[in-house]
């Protein structure tokens, strides 16, 4: 079956870029492995996005389904196993072939998103969004006046660290290894910071509570003491893998996996877009993701106006 457009991933940028090329008057297909609503589904509270004082990310992703479901884009559950492009052929189509079906696109969308790397301890996952959580600038307010800790040695989690102690009378970095590998300047910054305390050489064995975190357990490495603090909440940075597999080959990718594109979200193949965390970007939010699907149906629209069929 043909369609205009085809996006991959069903999280903030993916929902925007269907209800964009939707109202741009493109036959759209949504195609989302998982469920809908991406990372942002998964945040009990949002509080910085426009238009809402407070909303749970998963009313949010609604609300946005909704909408783009009202416009006639038509959804699947499917997840995509290969891309490729007809550059033989008059018609430059897009085949998109996932784990049930085959698909035709004249234009495509990549908006697979990045899932953070948990780090795979016992309660790890049921402690989402009550003491766990992946994303400092998204909760870390939920935690003004508390203890905190952080694990992750790389500038995010500097940047988390030294966010984290604005509002919290002391924060815990936990590292593997003696030292930091995160810039020197943020390095300087977190060990001149009075509130936050570096943990080194420690894995986590963990997680207490039962409904909501009461704090960790960790082990250190080289004298296998374990060692328990008490924080009620935990910000995991060790990384992100972006969703970019089905692209490779299609799209330049950084040294990290992310996809590489210019501001207009362009590929190096002809009308292939990429959009929100998938992509190389400094920010990673529900509003720049938003943003991103915008400009990339746009961009995939004004492709299909253009191209000679």
């Amino acid at each position: 079956m043909y369609y205009d457009i085809i996006i991959v991933g069903a999280g903030p940028a993916g929902l925007a870029a269907s209800l964009y090329a939707r109202r741009s008057g493109k036959t759209v297909l949504l195609l989302e492995k998982e469920s809908f609503g991406g990372q942002m589904a998964l945040a009990p509270l949002i509080e910085n996005y426009p238009g809402f004082n407070k909303i749970s990310g998963e009313a949010l992703a609604g609300s946005m389904v909704d909408q783009v479901m009202a416009m006639g884009v038509e959804f699947e559950l499917e997840k995509v196993i290969n891309i490729t492009k007809d550059e033989t052929s008059k018609v430059k189509n897009f085949t998109i072939q996932t784990d049930y079906n085959t698909y035709q696109a004249g234009a495509v969308i990549w908006a697979a998103g990045a899932f953070h790397k948990m780090i795979n301890v016992e309660k790890e996952k049921d402690l989402i969004g009550n003491g766990v959580s992946y994303c400092a600038v998204c909760d870390g307010a939920f935690y003004k006046g508390e203890e905190v800790a952080v694990i992750g040695d790389g500038n995010t989690a500097l940047q988390y660290a030294l966010e984290l102690s604005e509002n919290s009378p002391k924060v815990y970095i936990c590292i593997m290894f003696d030292e930091f590998m995160g810039d020197a300047v943020l390095r300087e910054k977190v060990r001149n910071n009075p509130k936050i305390e570096i943990v080194p050489n420690v894995l986590l064995q963990a997680f207490l509570g039962s409904e909501k975190l009461e704090g960790l357990v960790f082990e250190n490495q080289k004298t296998k003491a374990k060692i328990t603090i008490n924080v009620k909440g935990v910000f995991i940075a060790i990384g992100q893998i972006p969703q970019n597999d089905a692209i490779k080959n299609l799209a330049q990718l950084d040294k990290d996996g992310y996809a590489i594109a210019s501001e207009d979200l362009i590929t190096k193949t002809e009308g292939l877009f990429v959009a929100g965390d998938c992509r190389t970007k400094k920010v990673r939010q529900v509003a720049t993701a938003i943003n991103d699907g915008a400009i990339a149906a746009l961009e995939a629209c004004n492709y299909l106006n253009n191209r000679e069929d």
